[in-house]
């Protein structure tokens, strides 16, 4: 077997793996989007609150750059509102859309990417 067949076999393995890790991943994050723990705040004072909701789209077209971030970083508290018994943060936090951001007196709904970094620390 020639070198270039051998290199070529050992990027396509290569490319396999990286495209299944990727796909993994990516069905991960989407499962830990569609779950709906109860959130408790008190617990988290001084991290980053995302409030969302998992059928909304431009909060999905954000939700894997938050929850990559927050792999790293640990300062978010993903909160999905479709959790009935975390809607009462709607009047508590005043929100009137999803996406929202909060962290302290920074605050920011939309999907604006530089917004989102600036509140979490990007």
């Amino acid at each position: 077997m020639t070198l270039i067949k051998r290199v070529g076999k050992a990027l396509a393995v290569i490319v396999v793996v990286l495209a299944v890790s990727g796909f993994a991943g990516h069905q991960y994050v989407n499962h830990v989007e569609k779950k709906r723990p109860v959130v408790t705040l008190a617990k988290h004072p001084e991290k980053v609150l995302f409030f969302y909701c998992d059928d909304c789209p431009d909060c999905q077209s954000i939700f894997h750059q938050i929850y990559w971030h927050n792999a790293i970083s640990h300062n978010i508290v993903l909160i999905n509102m479709n959790q009935p018994q975390n809607r009462h943060y709607i009047q508590q936090y005043q929100l009137t859309s999803v996406p929202t951001l909060i962290h302290g007196k920074q605050r920011y709904s939309g999907t604006n990417q530089q917004r989102i970094k600036q509140i979490v620390g990007d």
